[in-house]
């Protein structure tokens, strides 16, 4: 195929996107206002059938250059794009308890900090590593908890924190970084909901010693399904890539032969000298890689990520002015120090509050505007974690309070104005009645 004829077919595939896509007005009541979607235009469906055409199905050239371009944009040393941000999760976790970190290694019964309120991702690795998750509570407002709370819970098996940015919103990275160190403790960011929140001027994500992203279509930047691990250090990076590529010891790409010039002359292990490096392996790992396919779209999706926040934080604030000073309602804030890249909304009702939470999203639904619980509230309430060997550092009462009344809707830049205008007209009909 020569080029002219791919380019032809490229923006035959943008014009059928633009056909098949077009704007459609905004019906009050009729059309859904959905909590989180992918934003995507005729420029990602052209990359997405470039990669198809070019028949690039497995993790290839795109791969790379995404991951190149995600460590750039964030302020990483390395990014390793895997196929989703629950894996991202599992591979940072596990990777601190490889043997290459030698007596540093996280081992079965070590601790890890982290928030009962969260998504279960963030701890099911910790589970799955056999490592006790140490349950902390978080604040209401902003829904992260505090470096006091770390700092108290840790013990004498206290090896590691991981910690999500709820909703977009930073905890206080450099104060809890700062208590990691003091202890000699690893962290791990949850960056999933929060790409390219700052904190203290920093991006989140380069606070931990690793920090993980999701690409699932509800977040910042969408690849269909996908995340990816981000690293500061070299040497994490590279146990992240081994456990995320089957767990072979060799760093060559699939398909690359003989890059270090030492495949066929190394002693490892008990196998044979010069036993072939690529098929050596140093960590019982998994094969967690995304495709190039998925990594097309995320490179189209990334030149678009800081439009996307400014749009999320535009639509965080036109809802939070709109619906300040409602009666019933605790409405959400900042961190000090922090401009998140809001991934959703969050509002817990007061328990003076002459209505429920149910009966306010009943409300909600019924109108077409997308609600979504606080992820899991307390995890510990959860059927999954009743019988896990865990430790509780004090009291859960506003992980509790997030269960039974907190919730979130969108701010995501597929909202139009006039969505979220209908949206606080809602809300303040739904009050007035009560």
């Amino acid at each position: 195929m020569t080029e002219r004829s791919k380019d032809r077919l490229l923006e035959s595939a943008r014009d059928y996107f633009r056909h098949t896509h077009p704007e459609t007005a905004f019906v009050p009541g009729s059309t859904p206002i959905l909590s989180s979607s992918a934003v995507l235009d005729a420029d990602d469906c052209g990359a997405l059938v470039e990669a198809a055409l070019e028949m690039r199905i497995a993790s290839g050239r795109s791969a790379r250059r995404f991951e190149r371009e995600l460590a750039r944009t964030v302020g990483v040393r390395k990014a390793l794009a895997v196929n989703s941000g629950s894996s991202a999760n599992l591979l940072a976790v596990s990777a601190l308890t490889s043997p290459r970190l030698e007596d540093a290694r996280l081992r079965p019964g070590d601790e890890v900090i982290t928030v009962a309120a969260s998504f279960p991702t963030t701890v099911n690795p910790l589970l799955q590593n056999g490592l006790v998750p140490v349950f902390v509570d978080v604040e209401l407002g902003t829904y992260n908890t505090t470096p006091e709370r770390v700092e108290a819970a840790v013990g004498p098996r206290t090896r590691a924190v991981i910690l999500a940015h709820t909703l977009g919103n930073p905890f206080a990275a450099a104060d809890i970084a700062r208590i990691a160190d003091e202890h000699g403790l690893f962290l791990i960011e949850d960056n999933c909901d929060a790409l390219l929140s700052t904190h203290q001027d920093r991006n989140t994500g380069t606070f931990g010693d690793l920090a993980t992203v999701s690409f699932y279509p509800a977040h910042h930047i969408t690849t269909g399904e996908g995340g990816c691990v981000l690293a500061r250090e070299p040497a994490l990076a590279r146990i992240v890539e081994s456990l995320r590529d089957w767990g072979r010891d060799c760093w060559c790409d699939p398909g690359e032969d003989d890059r270090c010039r030492k495949r066929f002359s190394q002693q490892q292990g008990s196998l044979p000298w010069g036993y072939d490096h690529k098929y050596v392996f140093s960590h019982v790992g998994y094969n967690l890689k995304t495709s190039d396919v998925q990594a097309a779209l995320g490179l189209t999706q990334l030149r678009k990520l800081t439009e996307f926040g400014a749009a999320r934080r535009r639509n965080w604030r036109r809802l939070r002015e709109g619906l300040d000073g409602l009666p019933g309602l605790l409405l959400p804030w900042a961190t000090p120090e922090s401009d998140p890249s809001w991934f959703g909304f969050a509002i817990t009702v007061l328990p003076d509050a002459a209505f429920t939470r149910r009966e306010l999203v009943a409300f909600l639904e019924s109108r077409k505007i997308a609600t979504r619980q606080l992820f899991a509230g307390n995890l510990l309430r959860h059927p999954a974690y009743q019988d896990q060997r865990i430790r509780v550092h004090a009291e859960l009462t506003n992980s509790d309070a997030i269960t039974e009344r907190s919730f979130w809707i969108g701010v995501h830049p597929g909202l139009s104005p006039e969505m979220l205008d209908y949206v606080v007209a809602s809300f303040k009909e739904f009050c007035a009645a009560r």
